[in-house]
């Protein structure tokens, strides 16, 4: 069984016991999150296609870590100008693990 959720303005593709880095998420750590924006649902035998959403199915996660991302270093030079600048950026991310698909 796997399903297609969407959260943080991206698409993934689980099942039940994966661990996924999401768009940061308030909530502590060792809690339950509720994903209710399902976009496919295939249970083995039947595949439910949402439209937008699946109705009725929920996936349930647990906060395993809040974090941010290694640092991404964003240079911007124009060449015989005499301009640079130099900037670095992490993005917050919260890891997750699938508990269960509820279909």
């Amino acid at each position: 069984m796997y399903a297609v959720i969407e959260t943080g303005g991206q698409q993934y593709k689980i099942k039940e016991g994966d661990t996924l880095k999401i768009e940061k998420v308030p909530a502590e750590i060792g809690n339950t999150i509720k994903f209710d924006k399902v976009l496919l649902v295939n249970t083995g035998e039947k595949c439910r296609i949402g439209n937008p959403y699946v109705k009725d199915v929920t996936v349930e996660s647990e906060v395993l870590l809040q974090d941010r991302h290694r640092k991404v270093i964003v240079f911007k030079y124009k060449r015989r100008k005499g301009y640079q600048k130099k900037r670095g950026h992490r993005q917050h991310f919260t890891k997750v693990r699938i508990l269960k698909i509820n279909a």
